[in-house]
């Protein structure tokens, strides 16, 4: 039930929240943090290089906090916490992620999975995007 409550509150603040995708032929890294009161929102791409791995940005925008907030709680992002989505049998292929989070102070989110996702994983995916798209807010909690 202490558990459970955990969940029921919401996200009232973060420092980061980073998302890794990647498949076959793809790494993408998605990230929020905080800048001014207001939440940047960048996807990088992970280029393979021979040294170390160059993370290069691909796509940049701003949005109130509000709406970034609106995000993480829409798609329950406290309750991703702890969840393992092992990859299913039989299958060859697929998108794998991570997500690493610090939110309401110190508190810390991480979930991984291989073709396995948490409820709402397509949700953020598709937020992020719409964020990214539009280069800043026109929606929800607009400021």
């Amino acid at each position: 039930m202490k558990l459970q409550k955990l969940f029921d509150e919401p996200i009232v603040s973060f420092e980061i929240v980073t998302l890794r995708i990647s498949g076959m032929r793809f790494v993408n890294e998605y990230e929020i943090v905080m800048n001014e009161g207001r939440a940047r929102v960048s996807r990088y791409g992970i280029r393979f290089q021979r040294d170390e791995d160059a993370r290069v940005l691909e796509a940049r925008a701003e949005c109130g906090l509000e709406t970034a907030l609106g995000l993480l709680n829409d798609c329950k992002l406290l309750s991703w916490d702890g969840f393992h989505g092992k990859h299913p049998k039989d299958v060859r292929d697929g998108t794998m992620f991570t997500l690493e989070a610090t939110v309401n102070g110190d508190q810390r989110i991480y979930a991984d999975g291989s073709e396995n996702f948490p409820k709402h994983y397509r949700e953020l995916i598709d937020g992020l995007r719409k964020i990214l798209e539009n280069g800043t807010d026109h929606g929800k909690g607009a400021e």
